[in-house]
């Protein structure tokens, strides 16, 4: 089983969600950008390393929000997501379509990668109990 982080930015009830580049599995879905954790890497060091990677942006890891194994026909994944917030930088497109900020409440109208939708409940929890 793959270990993967992923990242939730908030910013005015809005989130951010990047589309997966065409060749790449899953392509034309939306996620909650992140990537696969490394060996000897923290979780949250794994995910500030994809964000300047992927975005050429600096993040702050601030809290975990949700834990979850999804099980896709050619591989397992432990999936760890963590609500973040962007430090510095603008973001860049450098290993996705396109990005965009939602409503919350608009995330289960998007096709989102399918281990990403449990996610949208913890999220909706969380910004609930703020």
């Amino acid at each position: 089983m793959i270990q993967v982080v992923a990242g939730i930015i908030i910013e005015n009830k809005t989130v951010f969600i990047a589309k997966r580049k065409k060749g790449n599995v899953l392509e034309g879905y939306w996620e909650f950008p992140g990537g696969k954790h490394e060996i000897g890497e923290t979780l949250e060091a794994s995910l500030i390393r994809e964000f300047e990677e992927e975005f050429n942006v600096e993040i702050e890891v601030l809290e975990k929000l949700h834990d979850n194994i999804h099980h896709y026909p050619q591989i397992s994944i432990h999936l760890h997501s963590f609500i973040c917030k962007k430090i510095k930088g603008e973001f860049q497109l450098l290993d996705h379509d396109e990005v965009q900020w939602v409503n919350i409440e608009e995330l289960e109208n998007i096709l989102l990668a399918p281990a990403d939708i449990p996610i949208i409940e913890a999220l909706k929890k969380a910004t609930l109990n703020k």
